[in-house]
């Protein structure tokens, strides 16, 4: 797991890095565990655009990933190590004793051949891969992978490199601090994956050209006050205008300081907000 880079021959080979793939041990994926994943290019069923800057993007196939880790009691062992296109973490894949085959995503350290474990009972152990709820994680441990509703499966911390700690424990809660400062509270039957998700070096990628970009599906973000007037609010003017107005998006709604989040009934569950940045 590390960077990769190239001689200046060209322009886009000045800066470009790659990951190197050392930690990884298969290339074709589990043929049982993936299905197609159509491209809608950011339209609708009336072929409008209602998602703004998609379009293109290499054929690719999804994997399906245990988020859940329900299969408890049951061991398994790591078959191997896989490059996932739909998301920046690595990919583990299970055999399970009674035959069946899932993936999950891969913790740092993970190698080929580690048991892993999921369940509540007292033989699994404290390492990364295994899957408990967070009544069994002692305090300061780092999680990944976590439930925001019991059975509902993770979706907290899934990216690469990220992780959550487990703080403290009141009553049926857990207060658990996530990446951006917040301090939130988790029902202890939540489950969580021990550890941290791997491919840490993924943040210090740098793709070098634009034609990377568009690979991956996203297509150029053009300046609102470059627009014509009947694209955007900002847009029009003689010259190099800067708008006239505060900074909007293409429906008039305020980009700077306006209030777009609803009261939600999870609200009640952040004990501290995340701090703001400057920037």
């Amino acid at each position: 797991m590390g960077i990769k880079k190239f001689k200046p021959v060209t322009p886009t080979l000045r800066f470009r890095t790659v990951s190197d793939f050392e930690e990884i041990t298969k290339t074709v994926p589990e043929r049982s565990l993936v299905r197609g994943l159509p491209r809608t290019g950011g339209r609708n069923n009336h072929g409008n655009i209602s998602q703004r800057r998609i379009g293109g993007r290499h054929k690719r196939l999804y994997r399906i990933i245990d988020f859940r880790r329900d299969k408890n009691g049951v061991p398994a062992k790591v078959h191997s190590i896989e490059y996932d296109p739909n998301r920046s973490a690595r990919i583990a894949l299970l055999h399970y004793v009674d035959g069946e085959k899932r993936y999950i995503l891969a913790p740092a350290g993970l190698k080929v051949g580690d048991p892993l474990l999921s369940g509540d009972s007292e033989t699994v152990e404290i390492r990364p891969g295994n899957a408990m709820p967070l009544r069994r994680v002692p305090l300061g441990s780092n999680v990944h992978n976590v439930e925001l509703f019991p059975g509902k499966g993770g979706q907290v911390a899934r990216s690469a490199g990220t992780y959550c700690q487990v703080v403290a424990k009141e009553g049926q809660n857990a207060l658990v601090r996530l990446r951006s400062g917040e301090v939130r509270k988790f029902n202890l039957e939540c489950m969580c994956t021990i550890g941290q998700v791997g491919n840490l070096d993924h943040e210090n990628i740098v793709s070098g050209k634009a034609g990377r970009s568009r690979w991956l599906g996203n297509r150029p973000r053009v300046r609102g006050v470059a627009m014509n007037p009947h694209d955007h609010p900002m847009g029009g003017g003689e010259g190099k205008s800067s708008g006239g107005r505060h900074p909007c998006s293409p429906t008039g709604v305020p980009a700077k300081g306006y209030k777009t989040r609803k009261k939600k009934p999870s609200d009640r569950m952040i004990v501290s907000r995340r701090k703001k940045r400057r920037g």
